[in-house]
């Protein structure tokens, strides 16, 4: 990003900084320049240009939710060069989020744990934030339920998100991995996942038919299931034709960081660590799909060549998020170099 000074010099002061505040601090300097007119433009980098779910990307290398849960630094992010940026997770109302701390680093083997729990200002606040920004790109509503919602109410609250953000998406992801909302990922089951998926279908099939316009639903699962999980969501997003899958949220499992300091921490393990958990559930998800349904790959990417083994393992698209904490915005232009070349 050229108006900004090199990630190498800002880093060792972002890594001296609590996490969450780092990250408010880079939220707020991200929607500074992105409302500055000496900002780029937010032209992504035109490497790969692929069309997955009805939509035309320029090049395969999306920033995951999770970052800017509201909207506000969308087009200072689009100066980075991602083929595709995911706003969210958002929620129906407005809600704090689990109490602080709750966002720790591991910088001996990049990695994060977080236990944020969708704290974000509400999707109408996340509306206006996008009817705000210049951004043109292709952008992603990333959708939750509010952590008050009885797990028996979550479809209401999806179906809140699904319509209100529906005129505003590229296209829509439904969370239902994350683990730090009380009982979300039971919506993964399915029984539940069959009801969820087929009152968010009927409501798109309305939505377009009301706007003349289909926005594509993506469903985001977790890294924590076993291989006859991992079929049952893939037999769901085939017979409810849902146009994609994000594999994969954080992960619960500590076996990859024991021994390091805040391991023990609660919450969502992303980064580095995830990288082989994630993708083993992105090339049984291939597998199972049999090119039926795209994967969206995230999880681990913290380099150019962890970029390209996700779509090695099937995937069409990669988002990276937690690399960029400890690689900085580079990270994008190498992962776009590293899979120019991948066919799919």
């Amino acid at each position: 990003m050229r108006f900004m000074l090199p990630y190498c010099l800002v880093k060792p002061f972002v890594l001296a900084l609590d996490p969450e505040t780092a990250h408010e601090m880079s939220i707020a300097a991200l929607r500074a320049l992105g409302k500055s007119p000496f900002a780029p433009a937010g032209h992504p980098l035109t490497d790969t240009p692929t069309r997955v779910m009805g939509i035309d990307f320029p090049n395969r290398i999306g920033l995951a939710a999770g970052l800017d849960k509201n909207g506000e630094a969308i087009d200072g992010l689009a100066g980075w060069g991602f083929g595709f940026i995911e706003i969210g997770t958002v929620t129906p109302r407005p809600q704090p989020g689990n109490p602080k701390p709750r966002m720790f680093r591991l910088p001996q083997v990049e990695g994060i744990i977080n236990r944020m729990g969708f704290n974000n200002h509400g999707i109408d606040a996340l509306i206006a934030n996008v009817r705000a920004a210049r951004f043109k790109g292709v952008l992603g509503i990333n959708i939750g339920k509010n952590a008050d919602t009885p797990i028996e109410n979550a479809a209401a609250d999806y179906l809140i998100g699904l319509e209100k953000a529906y005129l505003f998406a590229s296209y829509i992801t439904v969370n239902i991995s994350s683990p730090n909302t009380k009982n979300l990922r039971a919506l993964q089951d399915e029984t539940e996942l069959d009801a969820l998926l087929g009152a968010l279908k009927a409501r798109q099939t309305e939505l377009a038919q009301q706007h003349g316009r289909h926005v594509p639903l993506a469903l985001k699962i977790a890294p924590d299931l076993d291989d006859a999980q991992i079929g049952t969501i893939a037999a769901a997003l085939r017979r409810h034709r849902i146009e994609a899958v994000i594999a994969t949220n954080t992960t619960l499992d500590r076996s990859k960081v024991n021994g390091q300091p805040n391991a023990a921490e609660a919450g969502g393990l992303s980064g580095a660590p995830l990288f082989e958990a994630s993708t083993q559930v992105v090339r049984k998800l291939a597998a199972a799909l049999a090119g039926e349904v795209p994967i969206i790959a995230a999880g681990g990417v913290v380099d150019g060549a962890k970029a390209k083994a996700k779509l090695d393992a099937g995937a069409e698209l990669v988002q990276i998020y937690s690399g960029l904490v400890y690689r900085g915005p580079d990270l994008v232009k190498e992962c776009v170099a590293a899979t120019r070349t991948v066919a799919h």
